[in-house]
Protein backbone atom coordinates (compact mmCIF):
# COMPACT_ATOMS: atom_id res chain seq x y z
CA UNK A 1 0.00 0.00 0.00
CA UNK A 2 1.76 3.11 -1.26
CA UNK A 3 0.88 6.41 -2.83
CA UNK A 4 1.07 6.78 -6.59
CA UNK A 5 0.36 9.59 -9.04
CA UNK A 6 -1.49 10.05 -12.31
CA UNK A 7 0.31 11.42 -15.33
CA UNK A 8 0.51 11.65 -19.10
CA UNK A 9 2.91 9.85 -21.39
CA UNK A 10 4.76 12.50 -23.40
CA UNK A 11 6.87 10.19 -25.56
CA UNK A 12 10.18 8.36 -25.80
CA UNK A 13 13.70 9.61 -26.37
CA UNK A 14 17.30 8.63 -25.73
CA UNK A 15 19.71 9.92 -23.12
CA UNK A 16 23.39 9.10 -22.75
CA UNK A 17 25.31 7.98 -19.71
CA UNK A 18 28.16 10.50 -19.37
CA UNK A 19 30.41 7.95 -17.66
CA UNK A 20 30.02 4.91 -19.93
CA UNK A 21 28.62 6.56 -23.07
CA UNK A 22 25.75 4.05 -23.17
CA UNK A 23 22.53 5.09 -24.92
CA UNK A 24 19.52 4.63 -22.64
CA UNK A 25 15.99 4.48 -24.13
CA UNK A 26 13.67 6.40 -21.81
CA UNK A 27 10.05 7.52 -21.57
CA UNK A 28 9.12 11.01 -20.39
CA UNK A 29 6.02 11.26 -18.17
CA UNK A 30 4.23 14.45 -17.15
CA UNK A 31 3.47 13.40 -13.58
CA UNK A 32 0.92 15.51 -11.74
CA UNK A 33 0.59 17.82 -9.98
CA UNK A 34 -2.28 15.93 -8.38
CA UNK A 35 -4.50 17.63 -5.77
CA UNK A 36 -5.82 15.54 -2.87
CA UNK A 37 -9.60 15.40 -3.40
CA UNK A 38 -10.67 13.03 -0.59
CA UNK A 39 -9.19 11.41 2.50
CA UNK A 40 -10.76 8.16 3.65
CA UNK A 41 -10.32 6.84 7.18
CA UNK A 42 -11.43 3.75 9.06
CA UNK A 43 -13.90 5.83 11.06
CA UNK A 44 -15.69 7.23 8.01
CA UNK A 45 -15.17 4.59 5.29
CA UNK A 46 -13.84 1.45 6.99
CA UNK A 47 -10.37 1.73 5.43
CA UNK A 48 -7.67 4.34 4.87
CA UNK A 49 -7.05 5.70 1.41
CA UNK A 50 -6.20 8.84 -0.49
CA UNK A 51 -8.11 10.03 -3.55
CA UNK A 52 -6.26 12.30 -5.96
CA UNK A 53 -7.24 14.14 -9.12
CA UNK A 54 -5.46 14.95 -12.37
CA UNK A 55 -5.90 17.07 -15.52
CA UNK A 56 -7.75 20.30 -14.73
CA UNK A 57 -10.74 20.94 -16.99
CA UNK A 58 -11.52 24.09 -18.99
CA UNK A 59 -14.33 26.30 -17.70
CA UNK A 60 -17.15 25.15 -19.99
CA UNK A 61 -20.58 24.82 -18.45
CA UNK A 62 -23.92 23.24 -19.21
CA UNK A 63 -27.27 23.71 -17.50
CA UNK A 64 -29.01 20.71 -15.93
CA UNK A 65 -32.72 20.57 -16.76
CA UNK A 66 -34.04 19.84 -13.28
CA UNK A 67 -36.64 21.40 -11.01
CA UNK A 68 -33.94 23.80 -9.86
CA UNK A 69 -31.68 24.34 -12.91
CA UNK A 70 -28.00 24.61 -12.10
CA UNK A 71 -24.80 24.96 -14.07
CA UNK A 72 -22.11 22.26 -13.99
CA UNK A 73 -18.96 21.66 -15.99
CA UNK A 74 -19.89 19.99 -19.29
CA UNK A 75 -17.23 17.31 -18.84
CA UNK A 76 -18.44 16.14 -15.41
CA UNK A 77 -21.56 14.56 -14.05
CA UNK A 78 -23.52 16.41 -11.38
CA UNK A 79 -22.19 14.21 -8.50
CA UNK A 80 -18.58 14.62 -9.69
CA UNK A 81 -19.03 18.38 -10.00
CA UNK A 82 -20.50 18.59 -6.50
CA UNK A 83 -17.80 16.34 -5.02
CA UNK A 84 -15.10 18.79 -6.13
CA UNK A 85 -16.78 22.20 -6.09
CA UNK A 86 -18.16 21.93 -2.54
CA UNK A 87 -14.57 21.56 -1.27
CA UNK A 88 -13.29 24.45 -3.36
CA UNK A 89 -11.12 22.12 -5.44
CA UNK A 90 -10.20 22.54 -9.12
CA UNK A 91 -12.42 20.53 -11.47
CA UNK A 92 -10.35 17.61 -12.76
CA UNK A 93 -10.97 15.00 -15.43
CA UNK A 94 -9.55 11.96 -13.62
CA UNK A 95 -9.89 10.67 -10.06
CA UNK A 96 -8.01 7.71 -8.58
CA UNK A 97 -7.75 6.20 -5.13
CA UNK A 98 -4.63 4.75 -3.50
CA UNK A 99 -4.84 2.78 -0.27
CA UNK A 100 -2.42 3.89 2.45
CA UNK A 101 -1.79 2.84 6.02
CA UNK A 102 -1.37 6.41 7.29
CA UNK A 103 -3.13 9.43 5.76
CA UNK A 104 -2.60 11.85 8.64
CA UNK A 105 0.11 13.82 6.82
CA UNK A 106 -2.17 14.79 3.94
CA UNK A 107 -4.92 17.39 3.69
CA UNK A 108 -7.64 18.26 1.17
CA UNK A 109 -6.34 20.45 -1.66
CA UNK A 110 -2.66 19.56 -1.11
CA UNK A 111 -0.79 19.26 -4.41
CA UNK A 112 1.46 16.23 -4.82
CA UNK A 113 4.13 16.25 -7.52
CA UNK A 114 6.85 14.11 -9.04
CA UNK A 115 9.22 14.87 -6.15
CA UNK A 116 7.71 11.99 -4.13
CA UNK A 117 10.01 9.77 -6.23
CA UNK A 118 13.81 9.83 -6.36
CA UNK A 119 16.38 8.97 -9.02
CA UNK A 120 17.16 5.26 -8.95
CA UNK A 121 13.73 4.25 -7.59
CA UNK A 122 11.86 1.37 -9.17
CA UNK A 123 8.27 2.11 -10.23
CA UNK A 124 5.30 0.30 -11.71
CA UNK A 125 3.50 2.08 -14.56
CA UNK A 126 -0.05 1.09 -15.47
CA UNK A 127 -2.09 2.22 -18.46
CA UNK A 128 -4.04 1.11 -21.52
CA UNK A 129 -2.21 -0.41 -24.46
CA UNK A 130 -2.61 0.93 -27.99
CA UNK A 131 -5.94 -0.21 -29.45
CA UNK A 132 -5.63 -2.12 -32.75
CA UNK A 133 -9.31 -2.72 -33.41
CA UNK A 134 -10.79 -5.98 -34.70
CA UNK A 135 -7.80 -8.07 -35.76
CA UNK A 136 -7.33 -11.47 -37.33
CA UNK A 137 -5.61 -14.61 -36.15
CA UNK A 138 -2.11 -13.86 -37.39
CA UNK A 139 -1.91 -10.31 -36.05
CA UNK A 140 -3.68 -11.03 -32.77
CA UNK A 141 -2.22 -14.44 -31.86
CA UNK A 142 0.86 -14.71 -34.12
CA UNK A 143 -0.54 -17.72 -36.03
CA UNK A 144 1.33 -18.98 -39.10
CA UNK A 145 -0.21 -18.49 -42.53
CA UNK A 146 -1.18 -21.32 -44.82
CA UNK A 147 0.73 -22.57 -47.85
CA UNK A 148 0.90 -19.96 -50.61
CA UNK A 149 1.55 -22.49 -53.43
CA UNK A 150 0.41 -25.89 -54.77
CA UNK A 151 -3.20 -24.81 -55.18
CA UNK A 152 -3.78 -24.01 -51.51
CA UNK A 153 -6.85 -21.86 -50.87
CA UNK A 154 -6.09 -21.42 -47.18
CA UNK A 155 -3.71 -18.49 -46.67
CA UNK A 156 -5.02 -16.53 -43.68
CA UNK A 157 -8.09 -18.57 -42.77
CA UNK A 158 -8.48 -19.95 -39.23
CA UNK A 159 -9.04 -23.58 -40.11
CA UNK A 160 -10.95 -25.85 -37.76
CA UNK A 161 -12.15 -24.15 -34.57
CA UNK A 162 -13.74 -27.04 -32.66
CA UNK A 163 -15.05 -30.62 -32.65
CA UNK A 164 -17.91 -31.57 -34.97
CA UNK A 165 -20.84 -33.65 -33.77
CA UNK A 166 -19.66 -33.87 -30.19
CA UNK A 167 -19.95 -31.38 -28.56
CA UNK A 168 -20.88 -29.44 -31.72
CA UNK A 169 -19.66 -26.09 -30.45
CA UNK A 170 -16.53 -24.00 -29.97
CA UNK A 171 -14.96 -24.19 -26.53
CA UNK A 172 -14.76 -20.89 -24.59
CA UNK A 173 -11.36 -19.24 -24.65
CA UNK A 174 -10.50 -20.38 -28.16
CA UNK A 175 -7.94 -18.11 -29.82
CA UNK A 176 -9.91 -16.40 -32.57
CA UNK A 177 -10.20 -13.04 -34.32
CA UNK A 178 -11.46 -10.17 -32.18
CA UNK A 179 -10.61 -6.98 -30.31
CA UNK A 180 -6.86 -6.54 -30.03
CA UNK A 181 -5.22 -4.04 -27.68
CA UNK A 182 -6.89 -1.33 -25.58
CA UNK A 183 -6.40 -3.39 -22.43
CA UNK A 184 -5.19 -2.28 -19.00
CA UNK A 185 -1.69 -3.57 -18.22
CA UNK A 186 1.12 -2.71 -15.81
CA UNK A 187 4.82 -2.61 -16.63
CA UNK A 188 6.77 -3.40 -13.48
CA UNK A 189 10.12 -2.34 -12.03
CA UNK A 190 11.10 0.48 -14.34
CA UNK A 191 14.03 2.53 -13.07
CA UNK A 192 13.65 6.27 -12.56
CA UNK A 193 16.54 7.82 -14.49
CA UNK A 194 15.87 11.51 -13.89
CA UNK A 195 13.35 13.85 -12.25
CA UNK A 196 12.52 17.47 -13.06
CA UNK A 197 10.56 18.52 -9.97
CA UNK A 198 9.92 22.07 -11.22
CA UNK A 199 8.13 20.86 -14.36
CA UNK A 200 6.85 17.63 -12.76
CA UNK A 201 8.61 15.41 -15.29
CA UNK A 202 9.55 11.82 -14.54
CA UNK A 203 11.97 10.01 -16.87
CA UNK A 204 11.98 6.22 -16.64
CA UNK A 205 14.11 3.65 -18.42
CA UNK A 206 12.19 1.61 -20.99
CA UNK A 207 8.72 1.80 -22.50
CA UNK A 208 5.30 2.20 -20.91
CA UNK A 209 1.79 1.39 -22.21
CA UNK A 210 -0.06 3.45 -24.80
CA UNK A 211 0.56 6.30 -27.21
CA UNK A 212 1.84 9.78 -26.31
CA UNK A 213 -0.95 11.52 -24.43
CA UNK A 214 -2.06 8.30 -22.73
CA UNK A 215 -3.13 8.44 -19.05
CA UNK A 216 -0.84 6.40 -16.76
CA UNK A 217 -0.62 5.61 -13.07
CA UNK A 218 2.85 5.50 -11.49
CA UNK A 219 3.36 3.72 -8.16
CA UNK A 220 6.42 2.49 -6.26
CA UNK A 221 7.39 -0.98 -7.47
CA UNK A 222 6.02 -3.96 -5.58
CA UNK A 223 8.89 -6.13 -4.39
CA UNK A 224 8.16 -9.85 -3.92
CA UNK A 225 8.17 -10.71 -0.23
CA UNK A 226 7.32 -7.18 0.86
CA UNK A 227 3.91 -5.69 1.56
Amino acid sequence: MSLGLLGTKLGMTTIFNTETGAAIPVTVIQLGPCPVTQIKTKETDGYTALQIGYSELPDRKRTLKTKTPKEVNKYLTSPEHGHLSTKGLPLVRHLKEYRLEDVSQYEIGQNIGADIFSEGDLVDVGGKTIGRGFSGYQKRHNFRRGNMTHGSKNHRLPGSTGPGTTPGRVYPGKKMAGQYGNTQIKVRKLQVVKIDAERNLLIVKGSIPGKPGNLVSVTPATIVGQQ
